[in-house]
């Protein structure tokens, strides 16, 4: 009977030990800093991507979104749609993110390079594009809510 008392109170205190290191590493992610935040946003969305998980990249972008010649948040989600259903494979190789905070906005640009395939060993597609985006926070998530892109010359 001692044994079973020493037993429970030692997994208590277990218990309680994992429910302080559950909460520092939430008060460490939240703490995480606006650029680390964007950085790890805008991976997210370059996965998502690549698995072709379209609702997961639009979680990313805000409801009114604006890109170029008039495209609006429905135009990103068909073009983003198409482009990952017409390849059996979506690559993106980004460069170097060059990321400015300013309180709850924020610019990301990059290089970005797209692929796509139809499931062969070499991407038949393949296009490098200069990339400008605008981000702001909108309850409490970072959300791009506009970005121009074209081919580098």
């Amino acid at each position: 009977m001692e044994k079973a008392k020493v037993s429970m109170a030692k997994m208590g205190q277990g218990f309680i030990a994992a429910a302080a290191l559950v909460l520092a590493t939430l008060v460490a992610c939240s703490a995480e800093t606006p650029e680390a935040q964007l950085r790890h946003r805008v991976g997210g969305m370059q996965v998502a991507v690549e698995e072709k998980r379209v609702g997961d990249f639009m979680d990313g972008v805000s409801d009114d979104f604006t890109g170029p010649a008039g495209m609006d948040r429905v135009a990103m989600h068909n073009l983003v749609r198409a482009r990952t259903f017409a390849n059996a494979r979506v690559g993106t190789t980004t460069g170097p993110l060059d990321v400015r905070v300013d309180g709850d906005n924020a610019t990301v640009s990059f290089q970005v390079l797209l692929t796509g395939s139809t499931g062969r060993f070499l991407p038949e597609q393949a296009q490098t594009y200069d990339v400008t985006t605008a981000w702001r926070r909108e309850q409490g998530e970072w959300r791009i809510y506009h970005a121009r892109w074209n081919a580098p010359r």
